[in-house]
């Protein structure tokens, strides 16, 4: 066979690694495990796109690289298949969620499978599988026994085209994360999960997992941790007070002003005693228009409305200071309200520039005619503070606020408590019944799984209740405590909930007893390299953590934190630098590449494209060269008859540099080097036909193989191997050869270079000395001073000091 017919040899090895049921974990294995898990996909359109695979990619060559290196791996595959995304695709398409899903999972596992992935399917999940979210209901239930699931009436992000709320995390510079509509603030209840109450260990946590700094520094980020002072401030002629936190004590003589959030309640309290109602009701409705990242956008001009009538007394001075409603301010953050200090805040200082409040410095060091400055410095027009550091004061009015019961130390954070109901049809039902006598009663955990009923009409309703609410024999029910009467939940959960905790389903797929046998759970967790998205930081990969920690704590996880080691890939781009998308006519199905090119040459060229972690632009040309060398390597192998008894040194040394190589470029994601190599070192061996050992060619095809197993399997057995490439150990390389045989060696004098020397990489430092000293650049920047010292850094340089 002088040409490789790819989709021959792919079909081929596929139905063979089936039928011979190869990728299989096995439990309680006697080798040491290793856990490679992707993002699962959601099955939400037409099919897979390039941008999922070259995540698959990768991971499915550490994959099978850790197998032949006497791993247990488990490597397994599910569906994230409810919520949003596939609803919405339903939605498009005009057809069931459930005809969708079910249609959409059958075409992703067909190209999974055309990819050739090494994927464990016997352990394969669905979200929407009622075996399946019995244990996302269970985990719900178990987070409401614990106090840490409740409902409350809240402003949420509401998207008007997906009809539905959403957790903050999913709003994406103001816009729906799923369909990209301008998200508008809505009242309404809703189910919480307090993650705040695990905010503490979801940082401090982060120093015990391998993730890139990026991903802990936004993780924290968002947390958003900070240690201040809360303080009352009381309404004039009022039993009414606001409490305000703020990490700057220190600029308190310098407030002019109290802005509350429009959402703030006691907005509502003082109506009576507010002379500009109108105006005030007016601008509060209006900026229920806009979202929270319109509201708080640094670069916005900071818009108020002083409810005249109102004033706070400053608790440091007993001066009276106007109060204001602002739409920049956040009624889930500090309290929903901000003390105006003008002299000593950017935001603050636009503020009173607007509408003609008073500055006044209260912190010296800058020029406050010109722009706030927000340093810290002495303490001015203070009272009795002053003179002192900014530092010292906030000590010390904190703790003259905390005697007067006027403040106290405290911790606040960004984080908010998750917002998880979705007033949506395709997602899992929320485990509770709404009695008029009992209030909120869980449904006991032997009816579970509630199943999600199916309807024709699922269409989102706008009103603010999930389509479930209509199907009036589904809600209407008996309380599980007194009997009586009662209605189900109609809110159904988040996207999220199935993915929260679906890493652990995989260790036990099966189990109608348990969410997972707690001996496989101890056996395979925590995972051990975990890659996906830049893009989930906040989103799952910290709600999950979040679960997996409350799970550790009721005693069905067995450690703290779910992940190892975190990983991400970059976007894939289309050719002309945007986004993949439909609307856009520039999506790449790697079904058109596969056919064309092959699994292996996209494989490669999904590796080879760029740094794993950074986004880069599809490129026909890159694809067309991956083929090329694949096919130079088809060239060189297929045809293969031992000429040599002696390896060639200079392949041999390529050879075991290329080991090392992707050895490391592997286990540090730099798939783009290792495939680079690998091409320079086929180049080698093209030029070596004839000096090639049959070890040498069995030595690099091994290592080739979790690039391009198909065509790496084929060679194998073209070499008259009976059993498969996959079950070879993987090669070890010998260190002497990897090491270069010369080096430049760099000679200074007085730490200035002055010569560069070839000679060979084991020379020593007399040997070094005596050839510096024979150069005659040196010979002539030395002349007849007299050398003080020799510093030698073996294979590096040698410093003359004179």
């Amino acid at each position: 066979m002088d040409k490789c017919d790819h989709q021959e040899i792919e079909k081929k090895w596929q139905k063979y690694w089936h039928d011979n049921g190869f990728y299989h974990a096995e439990d309680f294995s006697e080798k040491p495990k290793k856990y490679i898990l992707f993002e699962f996909p959601y099955p939400s359109g037409d099919g897979l796109h390039v941008g999922h695979t070259r995540s698959y990619s990768a991971l499915d060559a550490v994959a099978r690289k850790k197998r032949m290196e006497g791993f247990n791996v488990l490597f397994p595959i599910g569906w994230d298949a409810f919520g949003l995304p596939a609803e919405n695709y339903a939605l498009k398409t005009g057809t069931h969620p459930k005809k969708t899903t079910e249609k959409n999972i059958a075409n992703f596992k067909r190209q999974l499978k055309s990819l050739g992935m090494s994927l464990d399917w016997e352990r394969e999940v669905n979200t929407t599988d009622p075996k399946y979210y019995k244990w996302t209901q269970w985990i719900f239930l178990k987070l409401f026994e614990k106090g840490l699931a409740y409902q409350s009436e809240i402003p949420i992000n509401w998207c008007p085209s997906c009809k539905t709320g959403l957790a903050n995390e999913e709003v994406i510079s103001g816009k729906c994360e799923r369909c990209g509509a301008e998200v508008e603030k809505k009242l309404l209840k809703q189910w919480m999960f307090k993650i705040t109450k695990y905010a503490d260990r979801l940082i401090e946590d982060l120093k015990k997992v391998d993730y890139p700094e990026r991903v802990k520094a936004q993780q924290i980020n968002w947390i958003g941790k900070s240690s201040g002072t809360e303080i009352d401030f009381k309404i004039s002629d009022s039993q009414e007070k606001i409490r305000i936190f703020t990490t700057r004590t220190d600029t308190i003589f310098g407030i002019t002003a109290i802005v509350l959030a429009p959402e703030h309640k006691l907005i509502q309290n003082l109506k009576p005693k507010i002379k500009n109602l109108k105006e005030v009701e007016g601008y509060i409705k209006e900026s229920r228009k806009k979202s929270e990242f319109e509201r708080t956008e640094l670069s916005k001009e900071k818009t108020g409305v002083e409810l005249k009538g109102i004033t706070a007394v400053n608790p440091i001075n007993n001066k009276e200071v106007p109060v204001w409603v602002g739409d920049y301010v956040i009624a889930t953050y500090g309290g929903g309200a901000v003390m105006v200090v003008p002299a000593h805040d950017y935001r603050d200082y636009d503020f009173a520039k607007n509408y003609g409040l008073e500055i006044r410095e209260v912190i010296s060091g800058g020029d406050i005619s010109k722009e706030a400055f927000i340093g810290y410095g002495i303490l001015v027009n203070s009272g009795k503070f002053n003179g002192l550091s900014s530092e010292q004061a906030i000590e010390e009015i904190t703790n003259w606020l905390k005697e007067k019961g006027l403040g106290e130390k405290t911790i606040q954070y960004k984080l908010r408590d998750w917002i998880f109901s979705r007033q949506h049809y395709w997602g899992e039902p929320i485990p509770i019944i709404h009695c008029p006598k009992c209030g909120a009663v869980p449904v006991p955990e032997k009816d579970l799984p509630i199943e999600l009923p199916y309807v024709e009409k699922y269409e989102p309703t706008g009103t603010g209740e999930s389509p479930l609410a209509k199907i009036t024999d589904w809600v209407n029910t008996t309380c599980p405590k007194c009997g009586g009467s009662a209605k189900r939940e109609t809110d159904t959960m988040p996207n999220w909930a199935g993915s929260n905790w679906y890493f652990m389903r995989y260790v036990d797929p099966y189990n109608d007893q348990h969410l997972a046998d707690p001996k496989k759970l101890k056996y395979w967790m925590p995972v051990d390299w975990y890659n996906g998205g830049m893009e989930h930081t906040t989103l799952h990969l910290l709600y999950s953590r979040f679960i997996y920690k409350f799970l550790y704590d009721i005693g069905v996880a067995p450690q703290e934190e779910p992940y190892k080691r975190r990983t991400c890939h970059g976007t894939v781009l289309a050719e002309d630098g945007r986004k993949m998308s439909k609307s856009f006519g520039n999506v790449i199905n790697p079904d058109t590449i596969i056919e064309q090119y092959g699994a292996d040459t996209l494989r490669i060229y999904e590796m080879f494209m760029g740094p794993f972690d950074q986004a880069i632009s599809w490129n026909t040309q890159g694809v067309k060269g991956c083929y090329r060398f694949l096919d130079k390597v088809w060239k060189l192998f297929s045809n293969y008859q031992e000429k040599s008894d002696k390896e060639n040194t200079d392949v041999a040394t390529a050879l075991n540099r290329l080991n090392k190589k992707i050895d490391h470029d592997i286990e540090s994601c730099r798939f783009n080097t290792a495939v680079a190599v690998f091409m320079e070192f086929i180049n080698l061996c093209s030029g070596h036909k004839k000096e090639l050992t049959k070890e040498t060619v069995e030595k690099t095809l091994i290592l080739l193989s979790p690039f391009a197993p198909h065509i790496a399997e084929e060679l194998w057995q073209k070499l008259g191997h009976k059993r498969s490439i996959f079950l070879e150990e993987w090669p070890k390389y010998n260190l002497k050869l990897t090491q270069k045989e010369s080096i430049i060696l760099i000679v200074q004098i007085n730490g200035k270079v002055r010569d560069k020397i070839e000679t060979k990489s084991n020379i020593s430092e007399e040997e070094a000395k005596d050839l510096a000293l024979k150069s005659e650049k040196i010979k002539k920047w030395i002349g007849n001073r007299k050398i003080k010292k020799f510093i030698f850094v073996p294979k590096k340089l040698i410093n003359i000091v004179i």
